[in-house]
């Protein structure tokens, strides 16, 4: 244990930290493959063969070749996501009473009548307490 110094302990934490990152690299390139769908179905077999035969290679030159459409590829795939989450967040809130508009709608439309001075804060509570029953 002597001989091991901290300069190759350094040595060995840098060099797990990159075999890391190139499993994660490796993982989301296999990810993109088949996530492509523009891609045909022998494209797919022969970018997989070739990040798994020559792993290093196969994944350095997939980056190179297809990097820009990856970052469009998970753009696209965020922007999807986050309008499900709203979709589902408006659907959760639920529609309210009249006309189908939602608790959150007329809650809003009672304190814009209530910033105004339209209604007092009695009338205002009293309104919302018939909304949310």
């Amino acid at each position: 244990m002597d001989d091991y110094s901290l300069l190759d302990l350094f040595w060995t934490m840098l060099w797990f930290f990159l075999w890391i990152m190139w499993l994660f690299l490796l993982f989301r390139v296999i990810m993109d493959i088949f996530r492509d769908h523009t891609l045909s179905g022998w494209g797919k077999a022969g970018w997989l063969v070739f990040c798994i035969i020559l792993p290093f290679l196969g994944v350095l030159v997939y980056v190179i070749a297809r990097g820009k459409s990856m970052g469009e590829r998970d753009i696209k795939q965020a922007r999807a996501n986050e309008a499900a989450f709203r979709d589902y967040v408006r659907d959760a809130a639920g529609s309210g009473g009249g006309g189908g508009k939602s608790h959150a709608d007329e809650l809003a439309r009672l304190a814009e009548l209530r910033d105004k001075g339209d209604l007092t804060p009695e009338e205002f509570q009293q309104a919302k307490a018939k909304i949310l029953a």
